[in-house]
Order: C-alpha cells, then sequence, then structure tokens
C-alpha cells in the first residue's frame, strides 16, 4: 500500500508489515476497494466454498491475513455462504479490536451472526497456528509487501490443506495520471518519479526483499506450481479528474509517491518537490485524476483434492 508518512499503509510500499498503519486511510480506501475488486472472483470463492460444505459438515472457516480494520471481512462475508468462523490476523492490536467490533455487526449470505477469533501476531512463520482450520485464505492490499520466500511458503502451507486462496487488491506496481477525459497522461517525470517508486516497493518490509508489483505475477506462478486452479483479474483504482469526495485519497496517494521517491534517491529532492507541486495543482483544480493497477486472484484447489 501507499502512504503519505512511514505509519498509514498505502499503496506506495512506504510501510511495512511490522508498522501501525492509519485506521483513517483504511476508511477512505474502503470504498474505492469494494468498487474495484472483482465481484466474478467473489462469486467463484462462495461457489467454492458451498460445494465443499458437504466434506466438513461445519462452519467455513476464513483466515484474513494481514485483516487491517476489518474491510476484507465485511466486503466477504455478506457475499459468502454461512455459517462462516473468521480468523482475524494482524500485528496491530488496536486495529484487530476495530475489525473485530466491526466484525460483531456483520451477517453471512444467511444472514447469520459471524464467528470471530481476533490472533494478534506478525505474519511470520507460517505455521498451523496461522492457517489451521482454514478452507479460505483471504489477504487485500497484502502482497506487495512480502517476500517471493514468504508467499510461496504460504502457498505450500495452503496446498498441503487444500485451502483456497483468496488475494485482491495486490498493486502491480503501475500507476499513471488521467486527464479530464480520463485519458491517460504519461512524461518523462511521471515515468522517472515511477522507476523510483517501483525500486522503493522492493525493499526489505520486514518479510524479506518485497515483491513490490512483480507480486501478482509471483503469485499466480507459484499457485499454478501447486497445482491450483488459478483466476486472475484486473482491478485497478480510478480516481477521475475533478471527483471531490475521492480528491483526499488522491492527494494523499501523490504524497506516498512522492515521498518514496524521495526515500529511494534523496539526491531528487528538488527534483520531487517540483514534480509534487506540478501534479497536486492539477489534483486541485480538477484537471487530473489518477488510475493505480492492481490485481485480485483466486487459487482453489485441484479437482483431485478432498472436497475441492
Amino acid at each position: 500500500m501507499t502512504a503519505p508518512s512511514d505509519t498509514e499503509r498505502l499503496p506506495a510500499g512506504t510501510t511495512t508489515p511490522r508498522e501501525r498503519f492509519s485506521a483513517d486511510w483504511l476508511s477512505r480506501r474502503e470504498w474505492l476497494d469494494g468498487h474495484s475488486r472483482s465481484h466474478a472472483l467473489t462469486g467463484l470463492a462462495a461457489d467454492w466454498l458451498a460445494a465443499r460444505h458437504g466434506a466438513h459438515g461445519r462452519p467455513y472457516g476464513i483466515v484474513d491475513l494481514g485483516c487491517g480494520s476489518g474491510s476484507n471481512l465485511r466486503f466477504l462475508a455478506p457475499r459468502l455462504p454461512g455459517p462462516q468462523r473468521w480468523r482475524l490476523v494482524d500485528h496491530d492490536p488496536a486495529l484487530l479490536a476495530l475489525a473485530r467490533r466491526h466484525g460483531a455487526t456483520q451477517r453471512d449470505a444467511t444472514g447469520a451472526r459471524l464467528a470471530i477469533e481476533a490472533c494478534c501476531r506478525d505474519l511470520s512463520p507460517v505455521d498451523a497456528g496461522l492457517l489451521e482450520g482454514a478452507d479460505l485464505v483471504v489477504a487485500s492490499a497484502l502482497f506487495d509487501l512480502v517476500s517471493r520466500a514468504w508467499a510461496e511458503s504460504l502457498v505450500a502451507a495452503c496446498a498441503a490443506r487444500h485451502q483456497a486462496l483468496l488475494v485482491t487488491l495486490s498493486v502491480d506496481g503501475d500507476w499513471a495520471f488521467l486527464d479530464a477525459a480520463g485519458s491517460r497522461l504519461e512524461d518523462v517525470e511521471d515515468i522517472a518519479v515511477r522507476a523510483l517508486f517501483q525500486a522503493h516497493q522492493r525493499r526489505d518490509k520486514g518479510l524479506g526483499p518485497a515483491l513490490g508489483g512483480e507480486a501478482p505475477t509471483v503469485l499466480a506462478a507459484a499457485m499454478a506450481a501447486a497445482g491450483y486452479r488459478v483466476a486472475r483479474a484486473a482491478t485497478p483504482w480510478h480516481l477521475a479528474a475533478g471527483e471531490d469526495a475521492l480528491r483526499p485519497l488522491a492527494e494523499q496517494l501523490l504524497q506516498g509517491w512522492h515521498d518514496a521517491a524521495l526515500a529511494q534517491a534523496p539526491e531528487e529532492q528538488t527534483f520531487l518537490l517540483r514534480w509534487h507541486s506540478r501534479r497536486l495543482a492539477g489534483l486541485v483544480t480538477g484537471e487530473l485524476g489518477l488510475t493505480v493497477g492492481h490485481c485480485d486472484l483466486l487459487a482453489r484447489p485441484p479437482l483431485s483434492a478432498v472436497g475441492a
């Protein structure tokens, strides 16, 4: 995710999984996340769970990795069959408490309450305490922050348990400004800043050298290698020029890109400040919008797996 500071979780890759993320930022992006993410893949995940029910006759186990304030639960719970038992995993006790409190008011697709377990811990190691009892493992806006080794170990652990994975809103490293007609703008300064941003994304965020924009491709390959049936959907954010309700979000994104680029190349401070000021003016006057590339992935165990 990206942030105007190193304490907010945003797509610029300026944070680590062990840092505390801004509840304000997570709240601001929730509507756009829900609007952008693939409803088709959510439906496929729901169908897979429904077909699996006869295999165990118990509530569906869902583990949400890096749950933050619980936006993934709020989106998925009413769209998935019940009964549901959620394990919310995050290192931040304040966000975890918020997620659990919000989750207490949620219902599954049948209207039944959820069973919720809050687990305050890091995402490493990938062990039984993280995944045990899950049918579906979910995560949103997480995998750009993790390493290839961690991602592959998670996929392997899920495959060993015949668990499905629904990974949403993984950034692909791309972003650009849009003109008033919604067309993509590109200039040499944007290209230079984006290259610095992408390099910063790949820094170690606490789980080894981060995947950054390579996350969707690496994940899909690891899932396929483990025998999963993989479905993929592009889920970009689009913030239109002049859309006042989303302008604070756009300004935070811009600040995050600037901060990541500056951290990567502090000697370019003058250039980056000039670039930031120029693009901020375009956002404020309503002349510019922006787009941020994301991808959703659903991996279902092979048909030969028990209950798959």
